[in-house]
């Protein structure tokens, strides 16, 4: 980040390097016009950027220390009202100050939150006379990719705005809630504005991440070359909800999507969660939704940007496709559902592909056990929906919720059975030693795949991955993931491949370790890395996607945390061992057709155990199945015979 003088200066020799490409040699009227028009540019928005200053608060953020120095704020109103990044209160000040260009500092607070574009409205605690200059707005239709953009702040020298140049990368980023720029952004102009050459804000310079859920989501690409800005014009027909210090929040729908290839699938209804404005609007499983605020929907990437720009409390004008017929409905958007509990039916099916769906074992007490159904019966239909393989079971569950009656047939000897239950919640409890998950039936398909102690290899990775594949593995049987992720520098490849070999030819498992880059820690980055390892493993062999663990020992069961909250379309359940939950990652609701269950063990003695047993108070709450094991004094692993417990809690996660 540079003052404005130096930026000046650089920009004179960028206009030499690419005059030959694009304006003629840099001595040419046109290069110092386009020179002229961006300090001009400065000059006119430089009035409305202003400096804020923060004092008191936390040091550190979940492990992090977090910045207090001057940050930047963009007047938006002449009663006193300034936008900012909501990174820039991540501490959560005592006191805030905003300093004019002309030196006047000012007491202010926050008013108002926008936590689906991480913004906050500061007003202004005086009623002197203040230079309050409100910046004009480039409206979305007037935003062209490849026109210049200049990053504005106010963090060095307080009468001369600091600046960053690039181009207008890409005008619907984020789900339609921000625009992208090249130009290097970071905290020097977080909260500050992104400008045209005509001096007109396009946006408010934030952090922010498709994946992110929190104020600091995105600050990693710090100086990348990728940042990102909330469109003004976006923010502004909100501004007056934000004054009356309302929390903007994201709209929720409650729907969930059949397929995971969200840029190439039709948005069609796998599953509606129960008292979801999606119910009350009559939406059912198996519409299309081919229309939504007036801009036609053909995959689901589109309807995600739609229901990006919208908030909670906003109405939603949708057409849906049904038996061929088209439908108008308006839904509601809320800002959270109530927290959904997974039914449970009581049963864990074989693992027996090409076959019918049959009971391997049913839970004692469950209501599968109460109707009568035993080990062996053919499951046929639930709710009158056949049912042919586990996931097709899944999904009629998924449009369920515990206490709900549910009709289920079934075959036993050449006769079909039909009983209504009453479903029960998903529970923690692990079933005792379990019979094998599949017959003992000649295997299908060609077997000739590597198995042992593997090494893999991502060619565009640096980072190391091994695995481990039993001796038993068979093409045709679908075999959980335990994706371990460990210590950095604490990695024993044989001692951690010898305990869980017994497990893996028994649970019908594949353990799947990378490792980080850097010996000394993981990074956040690095899920990436992690995900297309798993994407990899699966391609070359058969994986059960009900049963893939992300597990790990402290910093390893941070980072298996992060994977699968991050992972949440592949990953089903997370191990940590004495690894809480990152304090800044918000937990995301319990969804009907994403399930995930918790294993949380900690020595009693351990620095983390009240917090540990505060994430699973928690998630409790929200209704994940949470199984929490606290250890002996000073024992900071599980032995074998918790290994094995651990193993057949995996071997259970894909229970109906």
């Amino acid at each position: 980040m540079m003052s404005t003088k130096a930026v000046y200066a650089g920009l004179a020799v960028l206009l030499v390097s690419v005059g030959g490409n694009r304006l003629g040699w840099a001595d040419t009227p046109l290069g110092v016009l386009e020179q002229q028009a961006m300090q001009a540019a400065v000059a006119a928005v430089a009035p409305s950027v202003v400096r804020i200053e923060t004092f008191g608060g936390r040091e550190r953020v979940d492990r992090m220390l977090v910045g207090t120095g001057p940050t930047t704020g963009l007047v938006v109103c002449k009663e006193g009202y300034v936008l900012s990044s909501a990174i820039n209160f991540v501490q959560q000040p005592s006191s805030i100050l905003v300093v004019f260009p002309d030196g006047q500092r000012v007491a202010a607070e926050i008013v108002g939150r926008d936590r689906a574009r991480m913004l906050v409205l500061l007003k202004i605690a005086t009623d002197q006379d203040l230079p309050l200059v409100v910046p004009p707005v480039v409206a979305r239709s007037q935003m062209q990719v490849g026109q210049w953009a200049i990053a504005v702040g106010r963090t060095f020298e307080l009468d001369e705005p600091n600046i960053s140049v690039g181009v207008l990368s890409a005008r619907d980023r984020i789900w339609g809630q921000a625009i992208q720029t090249d130009a290097k952004i970071s905290p020097n102009n977080y909260g500050g504005p992104l400008i045209d050459l005509r001096g007109r804000v396009m946006g408010v310079l934030v952090p922010l991440s498709p994946q992110g859920q929190d104020e600091m989501a995105g600050a990693e690409w710090y100086d990348s070359g990728i940042g990102f800005a909330v469109p003004l014009a976006d923010i502004l027909p909100h501004l007056e909800r934000l004054k009356r210090g309302e929390q903007l929040q994201p709209g929720v729908l409650g729907i969930h999507l059949k397929g995971r290839d969200i840029y190439a699938l039709p948005a069609e209804i796998a599953a509606i969660q129960p008292k979801s404005p999606a119910a009350d609007a009559g939406l059912l499983p198996g519409d299309v939704i081919v229309g939504a605020d007036g801009e036609p929907i053909v995959r689901q990437s589109q309807l995600r940007h739609v229901l990006g720009r919208r908030y909670a409390g906003d109405a939603l004008q949708m057409i849906v496709e049904r038996d061929g017929q088209r439908l108008e409905r308006t839904v509601q958007l809320v800002d959270r559902l109530e927290p959904y509990t997974h039914p449970f039916l009581g049963v864990l099916p074989e693992r027996v592909p090409g076959t019918p769906l049959v009971v391997r074992y049913v839970y004692p007490g469950s209501p599968a056990a109460e109707s009568g159904l035993e080990p062996g019966d053919e499951l046929l239909a639930l709710a009158e929906q056949p049912v042919e393989d586990v996931a097709a079971a899944l999904e009629v569950l998924a449009n369920h919720e515990a206490g709900q009656p549910l009709a289920v047939r079934f075959g036993r000897n050449g006769q079909a059975e039909e009983h209504v239950v009453q479903l029960a919640a998903l529970p923690p409890e692990i079933p005792e030693p379990l019979p094998s998950p599949r017959r003992d039936t000649p295997a299908e398909g060609d077997a000739e795949v590597p198995t042992g102690n593997l090494d893999l290899r991502l060619p565009e990775e640096p980072n190391a991955c091994v695995a481990f594949v039993p001796e038993t593995y068979r093409p045709d049987v679908p075999h959980g993931v335990v994706l371990w992720l460990t210590e950095p520098g604490k990695f024993n490849r044989e001692q951690l491949f010898t305990l869980w070999q017994p497990l893996c030819e028994q649970h019908d498992l594949i353990v799947l370790a990378p490792q980080p880059r850097d010996p000394q820690r993981w990074h956040p980055d690095e899920i990436e890395f992690i995900g297309k390892a798993l994407d990899d493993l699966s391609g070359r062999y058969r994986v059960d996607p009900q049963r893939i663990v992300a597990g790990g020992w402290q910093a390893g069961g941070g980072m298996a945390w992060l994977t699968a909250l991050a992972l949440r379309d592949r990953v089903r359940a997370v191990a940590a061992i004495d690894a809480a939950l990152p304090l800044r990652v918000r937990i995301p609701p319990n969804e009907p057709l994403q399930r995930l269950a918790v294993h949380i063990a900690f020595a009693r003695n351990s620095m983390l155990a009240e917090r540990l047993r505060q994430d699973a108070r928690r998630l409790g709450e929200m209704k994940y199945p949470v199984v929490l094991r606290e250890l002996d004094e000073d024992q900071w692993q599980l032995n074998a015979e918790q290994t094995a417990e651990l193993a057949r809690w995996i071997d259970s996660l894909d229970r109906l």
